[in-house]
């Protein structure tokens, strides 16, 4: 089942489409975009896991066509939509507005996308969905990521100073905390040592004037 479909250019979501129940799915599919920015020589397809989900992406001419499909379907139904996809959208739109794409140029694509997950939802065996599979049919090659590959090297190195400064912030405190627990309990045996010499100064007085009284 396809939950969200969107088009974008340039890391820009031109159109999309999702119900609100799916929206936070949103956020991952931006993640993905930001990290396969697409290039006017560029076309590839790849499918990146999130969890028990999947985020197709096709990538042709500049623009990037992404859905998100249950993993139970596959890969082949999910290219062939977004195949159908792209047909479509270079069929309503002049190339020339890719070359400053607004998104409001695009806004009414909504409803076709809306159309088209319908279709290959309640339809997977259409004649439309079938003769896109067909076109496929020959695609080899189609890398699956997992979304946490997406982060360069230079965010894992700053994550991992993040949490190497956590340790230390935990450690200093620990150590602060340490040193003050010595302190009140050297303070602590200090009134002790206090208290028991005034008590036997005390007794040693009493004692004495017992023993000699005036």
């Amino acid at each position: 089942m396809i939950i969200l479909a969107l088009v974008a250019a340039d890391g820009v979501i031109l159109a999309e489409h999702h119900d609100e129940a799916h929206a936070p799915f949103l956020t991952a599919a931006e993640t993905i975009l930001a990290r396969t920015r697409a290039t006017p020589e560029s076309a590839a397809r790849a499918s990146y896991a999130f969890e028990d989900w999947l985020f197709h992406v096709l990538t042709d001419g500049g623009v990037q066509y992404l859905c998100c499909a249950d993993d139970g379907s596959g890969r082949r139904l999910p290219f062939a939509f977004l195949a159908e996809v792209q047909k479509k959208f270079l069929a309503t739109f002049d190339a020339a507005l890719l070359s400053n794409p607004l998104p409001a140029d695009f806004a009414s694509f909504a409803g076709t996308l809306s159309g088209l997950v319908s279709a290959f939802n309640l339809s997977p065996n259409s004649d439309p969905v079938r003769a896109a599979q067909a076109e496929l049919g020959a695609v080899r090659d189609i890398m699956t990521q997992n979304v946490e590959q997406l982060l360069s090297r230079g965010e894992r190195l700053d994550l991992l100073v993040d949490r190497t400064q956590d340790v230390a912030a935990q450690s200093h405190a620990f150590r602060r905390q340490a040193t003050t627990v010595r302190r009140n309990m050297w303070w602590k045996n200090v009134k002790i040592m206090a208290l028991a010499g005034a008590f036997l100064t005390l007794l040693v007085v009493l004692l004495v004037l017992w023993l000699h009284p005036w």
